[in-house]
C-alpha cells in the first residue's frame, strides 16, 4: 500500500519539478539554467529509484534504492531551498513544493526504516 501511495506521489512530484524547470528556464523574467538542471534531475530521480525498488530482486535490493530515493529527495530539498532564497522562486511556489518534497521524505524514511 505505501509503495503505491510513494509511486504516486513521487510521479507528481517529478511533473512538478519538470513544470517548474520549464518555468524557470523559459518564463523566468531571469533564466536560471545550473541550479534548474539540479532540481530537475534530483527531482525526477526520485520517482525513479522507488520505481526500480519496486521491481527489486530482492529485500536489501528494495531498501537500497528506497534509500537512494530518500537522498535524492534530499538533494532536491536542498536545491529548492537555493532558488527561494535566490529569489528565483517566490514564498508561495515555495512553500506549496517544498511541502511535497517533506511529505516524500518522510514517506521514504519510514519505508527505509521499515525495511530493515
Amino acid at each position: 500500500m505505501k509503495e503505491s501511495i510513494v509511486k504516486d506521489k513521487s510521479k507528481d512530484f517529478a511533473l512538478r519539478i519538470i513544470k517548474l524547470y520549464k518555468y524557470l528556464t523559459t518564463s523566468a523574467v531571469n533564466k536560471e539554467y545550473v541550479l534548474s538542471k539540479q532540481v530537475v534531475r534530483s527531482g525526477t530521480s526520485i520517482g525513479a529509484n522507488i520505481k526500480e525498488a519496486l521491481r527489486g530482486q530482492s529485500r536489501p535490493d528494495f531498501r537500497a534504492k528506497m534509500n537512494i530515493a530518500l537522498k535524492e529527495a534530499s538533494e532536491t530539498e536542498y536545491w529548492l531551498e537555493l532558488l527561494y532564497e535566490s529569489e528565483y522562486i517566490d514564498e508561495t511556489s515555495y512553500n506549496s513544493i517544498i511541502e511535497d518534497n517533506r511529505e516524500l521524505i518522510k514517506i521514504l524514511t519510514m519505508i527505509v526504516k521499515n525495511t530493515e
